[in-house]
């Protein structure tokens, strides 16, 4: 990691030591009575007066700076601590990792679940009940494969035809009885 410094502009300055003009008008400093000295009694200009850690000059050349002006400081973050900044970083990252892993095969697993899921409703809504075949399949097809065969002459059928009608019969007969 890079040096860094810390610095302190001039208004940051003036507005802390109250040098600015907006904030004389703003604030109103008061002045706390100092019990004069019987002893010296004009002694009011050039005292030094310690309020708030700066050492200031009471008088008309007042200013209300501190004594030393501020240093610039280069602020360097300790070495040991860059390694184990980094040594945890690499360590919420493998453990994310390992929780991306874990969330991707729980993905899997609850994709496959609903796929088969999914899969066994449209086999039970889509199956179509067991249907009873229909009656009469191979007299109706021998009806009709005779009659492509006998095109002219569709009289030579008629025996067929009667097998398809008594069995049509009987199927009707069948389910009038049921019911």
């Amino acid at each position: 990691m890079g040096d860094f410094s810390i610095q302190i502009s001039s208004n940051l300055v003036n507005s802390l030591a109250g040098d600015d003009e907006k904030s004389k008008k703003k604030t109103k400093r008061t002045r706390t009575k100092l019990p004069r000295d019987p002893q010296r009694p004009h002694t009011k200009t050039n005292q030094k007066q310690v309020s708030d850690g700066f050492e200031t000059k009471k008088g008309p050349a007042a200013t209300g700076w501190p004594l030393q002006p501020p240093m610039f400081l280069p602020v360097t973050p300790p070495a040991h601590s860059s390694s184990a900044e980094l040594d945890a970083i690499r360590s919420v990252l493998q453990e994310s990792e390992r929780v991306v892993e874990r969330l991707q095969k729980q993905e899997e697993n609850m994709a496959q679940e609903v796929t088969q899921r999914a899969k066994d409703l449209r086999d039970k809504e889509f199956k179509l009940p067991y249907q009873k075949p229909l009656p009469c399949v191979a007299e109706n097809e021998a009806c009709l494969a005779c009659y492509k065969e006998h095109l002219k002459d569709p009289l030579k059928c008629a025996h067929l035809v009667r097998n398809f009608a008594d069995c049509a019969r009987r199927v009707r007969q069948q389910v009038s009885s049921a019911e």
